[in-house]
């Protein structure tokens, strides 16, 4: 088990080690991303270290894992944002980015109280970055011993948390009462509306606008070429890079290896794998039965930082009500030519300026949930010691 001077000497450093006896597997499949979910609850004889092996399994936009960590002292720890790890085309004012952060930081209090302590937060304490999130920290984080702190009940969901991309079951409608334990289950977050509906009129007309959405970041060249410089093919790539958008398993090997599945291929949009991944997402919109959206009154930083810790305890709360949750952000972009179905899907929802919709999410039912998503190891998230 590595040590917390270990860990923070290595801060930086990437740790994924593949010995020659696992070198078949890692071509079918990607183990050494995925320890970051078994190395949480862990001992690093450190509270914060013990906070952050949760915090880093949050979920973030295109799986950037935005958070830069510095500990400070013996029971602080100061939060920044990554700026490598931004989206500027897709998400030009780092609104996506904060919400990330957000639930990182939810994440972390949920893991901090478990262990007996609680947080005192100080969000953006030297200001907040606007239009964009610059070198100022997010926030300055204190641990405090309480042992009257509790658990929250959802933290017990957290290892079994995904985002679920595949389509929906047909067969299995979200009901009502599904939402409304949904609701009651991810408890209310200051700031923070949570809304979901069944309505078949609605659902139909939130699907036109998302597939609208997915079409127009797919062809809009400069957003296109953002998600397409962040897919890692294959079980190689997804070790040497445990982030972006992972597509690996069996069947990839076999298209990468037939030379059917690559960064070129995904370029060109009269290829198989260009259609295929058309028509894939498409089929995962299609396939929704109720959509849940968090709204919120403004769109400040501190309001984007609340809505990272409601979309946590949202999809927590799905997991543990045994629903399927997966974001789509595209029509929330503000890149410009996403500017028409940003304003529909705000109207269709009743949001009106200076109130926005911070996230958007399909919920249903599968027979089967995919592997964690990779990570960065912790301490490759850490500052390391001068």
């Amino acid at each position: 088990m590595p040590s917390r001077r270990s860990l923070l000497i290595a801060g930086g450093a990437t740790l994924l080690v593949v010995g020659a006896g696992s070198a078949s597997v890692l071509m079918r499949d990607a183990p050494a991303a995925r320890e970051p979910w078994s190395q949480a609850g862990q001992s690093f004889d450190d509270a914060r270290l013990d906070a952050l092996a949760f915090a880093i399994l949050a979920p973030n936009p295109h799986n950037r894992q935005p958070w830069w960590v510095r500990l400070d002292g013996e029971d602080r720890l100061t939060l920044f944002c990554d700026l490598d790890r931004r989206l500027p085309q897709t998400d030009p004012f780092d609104r996506q980015i904060t919400v990330g952060l957000g639930a990182f930081l939810e994440l972390l209090r949920m893991a901090a109280q478990a262990d007996g302590y609680r947080l005192e937060t100080a969000l953006f304490p030297l200001g907040d970055g606007e239009p964009r999130l610059d070198q100022r920290p997010v926030a300055n984080v204190r641990f405090v011993r309480d042992p009257d702190a509790g658990t929250d009940p959802l933290f017990a969901h957290v290892p079994d948390r995904r985002t679920v991309r595949t389509p929906f079951r047909d067969d299995r409608p979200v009901s009502t009462d599904d939402l409304a334990e949904l609701d009651r289950l991810a408890s209310a977050i200051p700031g923070v509306q949570r809304r979901s509906s069944t309505d078949a009129a609605l659902v139909e007309t939130v699907k036109s606008h998302l597939h609208q959405a997915w079409h127009i970041e797919y062809d809009t060249s400069r957003t296109h070429a953002e998600s397409l410089a962040l897919t890692r093919i294959g079980a190689a790539e997804v070790a040497a890079n445990p982030d972006g958008i992972s597509l690996y398993g069996p069947m990839m090997e076999a298209w990468r290896g037939l030379g059917l599945l690559n960064h070129a291929s995904l370029t060109r949009p009269d290829t198989m794998a260009a259609r295929g991944a058309l028509d894939f997402y498409d089929s995962a919109i299609g396939s929704a039965q109720a959509f849940a959206w968090l709204e919120t009154a403004s769109n400040d930083r501190v309001a984007q930082i609340h809505t990272g810790a409601a979309w946590l305890r949202t999809h927590l709360a799905a997991t543990a009500n045994g629903l399927a949750f997966h974001p789509l952000s595209q029509a929330l972009q503000e890149f410009p030519e996403m500017a028409g179905v940003y304003n529909a899907v705000h109207a269709l929802l009743g949001v009106a300026a200076p109130s926005r919709i911070q996230g958007l999410f399909r919920l249903g039912y599968v027979d089967s949930v995919p592997r964690p998503a990779p990570r960065w190891p912790m301490e490759t998230r850490l500052m390391p010691l001068a």
